[in-house]
């Protein structure tokens, strides 16, 4: 028997969670076809087959975390007469002999610079099963976990699903989220099964869920969900980040009524800028003014590594978790240009479509907490940036304007910053010049 290990999946991640197996001990399997769905920190991947041959052992069961280079699968060969003959160990591959390529800094998937020369390979098509793969009894794969994406999995925990009741839509008899939410609202309407059998377990709670009675009361619980993927490495950079980085922070609200009635007026960039690409298109001049805004704190050189152009990451709430998407070479578009290079990278990465350069490379990052309706908040840095803008919301406002006061359309701009890179007066003029830019209509548009 040979094992296959799994694989490095490129831009320095160290491990995978298993999400569902494609295949079970005992099967045939030809070479590239499907063996496991992963999720790394990064995206979800599936692993093809490195070869053909009949599956002897699966090394790692769902929902297991497994460190790059464990065990993961064991084959045997299989004779052209039928019979599994023992296969002799395969050659290190090129992956196993080249040594590790260093890493500057731990980063999370959106953020920090890429490595030179790293990349990944593009994606093969995904190939669906529209039947259990030989070697499966029709009863096992009745009996198989259902399959669906992690963030689909999660709605159905949260919205007290049973999986296994919910009949599946997407390819291969995957089950979508819209197929979750519509067993959810039947079962309110009393016509779905849906919940607290199965998958769930006798407590009600969603599979991979622990419900815990407190001691002692005999009625408050208490539910352990396990945390994967991209959460875990959300949680680990920002625990990284918030105990390395002195963060310091400033805010300001600016006046932009003028510039929102600008940028709906047709001609030229206006009437095709959104305001949020307004926003991006003002750090370009502000970060040439203070470069340290564009820069990283580079702890093992002690030294603070200024970067030339702004290569703009944009905050994006998926399901799976926040990703960064980034838009290279921002400091080199204008404001149309700008808003349609943010709205595709943010449908993108809603979408999970975003390659692992995209999602890593950005200089400074934009988080607009504004579309959640909140004027403001103090946004944790990026590891591998020195600063971070939030944008509030848009708000109505008396404001003093011209002498008088007047209804005004305000927003609050708040800066976090790597006090070790900038101190406050230069964190202090680079968020003022953007605010300046913002107010004034014919600046913003010559930029």
């Amino acid at each position: 028997m040979s094992d296959f290990r799994l694989p490095d999946l490129g831009e320095g991640l160290t491990e995978a969670t298993i999400v569902a197996w494609h295949v079970a001990v005992g099967d045939e399997v030809t070479r590239n076809q499907p063996l496991a769905e992963v999720e790394t920190a990064k995206a979800l991947v599936e692993l093809p087959s490195p070869r053909a041959g009949r599956v002897a052992a699966l090394h790692a069961a769902e929902g297991e975390t497994l460190a790059v280079g464990t065990p993961l699968i064991g084959f045997e060969e299989v004779a052209a007469s039928g019979a599994t003959q023992p296969s002799p160990e395969p050659a290190p591959s090129a992956a196993e002999e080249t040594p590790a390529r260093p890493q500057r800094q731990q980063v999370l998937v959106g953020y920090g610079p890429v490595l030179p020369g790293t990349g990944r390979p593009r994606r093969r098509p995904r190939a669906f099963a529209t039947e259990p793969y030989r070697g499966r009894t029709a009863e096992e794969a009745a009996h198989e976990r259902p399959r669906a994406m992690p963030p689909v999995r999660r709605r159905a925990r949260d919205l007290g699903v049973d999986l296994a009741a919910v009949h599946g839509t997407g390819p291969g008899g995957r089950i979508l989220r819209t197929d979750v939410e519509a067993c959810a609202d039947d079962a309110r309407g009393g016509s779905c099964s849906c919940g607290g059998t199965g998958a769930a377990g006798e407590t009600g709670g969603a599979a991979g869920t622990t419900a815990v009675a407190a001691s002692g009361t005999g009625r408050r619980t208490s539910t352990r969900t396990p945390v994967t993927g991209l959460r875990r490495e959300t949680a680990r950079a920002m625990a990284t980040s918030a105990s390395t980085a002195p963060h310091a922070s400033v805010h300001t609200t600016v006046d932009v009524t003028d510039t929102l009635e600008r940028l709906r007026t047709p001609g030229r960039d206006a009437g095709r800028t959104s305001f949020l690409g307004a926003v991006c298109r003002a750090l370009v001049p502000a970060a040439a003014r203070t470069p340290e805004a564009n820069a990283r704190f580079d702890e093992e050189a002690g030294e603070i590594e200024l970067f030339d152009e702004v290569d703009l990451g944009i905050a994006v709430a998926t399901e799976r978790g926040l990703v960064v998407a980034t838009v290279p070479g921002a400091s080199t578009l204008g404001g149309a240009a700008l808003t349609e290079a943010i709205a595709a990278q943010a449908a993108r990465a809603r979408e999970g479509a975003l390659t692992p350069a995209e999602l890593t490379g950005s200089t400074l990052t934009v988080t607009n907490v504004g579309v959640f309706g909140v004027e403001g908040g103090v946004p944790i840095l990026n590891p591998g940036q020195s600063t971070i803008l939030a944008l509030g919301a848009l708000r109505s406002r008396p404001w003093e304007h011209r002498g008088g006061i007047a209804l005004r359309t305000v927003v609050t701009l708040t800066l976090s910053f790597d006090h070790r890179v900038l101190d406050g007066a230069e964190a202090s003029r680079f968020l003022m010049d953007i605010a300046d830019v913002l107010a004034d209509p014919a600046t913003l548009l010559t930029r």
